[in-house]
């Protein structure tokens, strides 16, 4: 009931977020920039998203090779296709990424690392983007000229102590919750592959390498939208704020990557001295292109479904309980 719960209110906050954001900023500038859309705009997406996503199941296909679990670059590719359009599809946001580690952990016989190999994959996109933003938004001040610094740090502070509530109740789960055992064993394990896979010497420069280079597919499908809505404000002006938009999209509270993000934006833009419409527009449009980009995975998942499954996969998402799973979030 308590996962239910919290599954449900993560949901809510943010619709709640987005319905804010548009009653407050209107709907007429991001409409303006959805009708201006061409054909090459949406096959650029596809690009985009082809570039990103093999480099990702790169990423993941080396990481779960240093954990000892066999994965071919096509099924890692057509994997990650269908876990991007989940996760755009479905509510929370997470549930392709739950879905590619459970069917590869049960493919592999080995769900427990199954599991971990995908949260190892996601965390070096996460570290990645937190490294290069937070250098990024320390060396532009540009956000705290314009008088709004105190809303931006305010909401800064939020997802920080957001982020620092998790760590706590984790770190109380592993002590007195109620699969405390098991998410200690989960725990120790995860140390022993991050020691020996992820960190391993001939194993992070590549890890860190294709996380740079997916973060910076991201931020360049940003700069599309940006430039679909008429925003011409330097990249260097932009990419900072794009990378705020990527940081509040990682929290989980969201739909399909849509809430916090046009929240952040808009506020964003209007700390820089932009238009907070134009912000929004732009993650509007950034939002739609996403999806685009992930529809693939939708004929994967068609492609999937057709084959006769064994008995008991329709149950994968159901049984995933352990305490990885969890963690699994999207992001870079």
């Amino acid at each position: 009931m308590n996962r239910r719960f919290w599954a449900v209110a993560r949901v809510l906050i943010g619709l709640g977020i987005l319905v804010v954001v548009l009653w407050r900023m209107g709907t007429g500038a991001s409409l303006a920039a959805l009708r201006s859309l061409d054909a090459a705009t949406p096959a650029i997406a596809l690009g985009i998203g082809l570039f990103t996503t093999v480099l990702s199941a790169l990423r993941w296909r080396l990481v779960a090779g240093r954990l000892g679990l066999r994965l071919p670059l096509s099924a890692a590719v057509a994997d990650y296709y269908r876990a991007l359009f989940l996760n755009a599809a479905l509510p929370g946001g997470v549930l392709g990424d739950v879905h590619r580690a459970v069917r590869h952990g049960k493919d592999s016989g080995d769900l427990g690392r199954g599991v971990r190999a995908v949260v190892l994959e996601r965390t070096a996109g996460q570290v990645a983007l937190i490294a290069v933003g937070g250098i990024a938004l320390l060396a532009d001040p540009a956000l705290f000229r314009h008088g709004r610094g105190a809303p931006l740090g305010l909401l800064l502070l939020v997802a920080a102590a957001v982020l620092g509530a998790a760590v706590i109740a984790l770190v109380a789960a592993a002590r007195w919750g109620r699969y405390a055992a098991r998410l200690r064993r989960a725990l120790s394990a995860a140390r022993t592959d991050l020691r020996l896979g992820l960190l391993a010497r001939d194993t992070w420069p590549a890890v860190a390498g294709l996380s740079l280079a997916v973060l910076a597919g991201h931020l360049g499908m940003f700069l599309v939208a940006a430039r679909v809505t008429g925003t011409r404000a330097p990249v260097g002006q932009l990419v900072p704020l794009f990378l705020l938009a990527l940081l509040a999209m990682a929290l989980p509270v969201n739909i399909g990557g849509w809430g916090p993000r046009e929240g952040v934006l808009a506020l964003a833009f209007s700390s820089a001295g932009l238009s907070a419409e134009h912000g929004l527009a732009v993650s509007v449009v950034y939002g739609v292109l996403a999806f685009v980009s992930s529809l693939p995975g939708a004929g994967v998942l068609l492609l999937r479904q057709a084959r006769p499954r064994p008995a008991g996969t329709e149950f994968e998402l159901q049984e995933c309980v352990l305490p990885e799973c969890e963690a699994a979030h999207r992001g870079p």
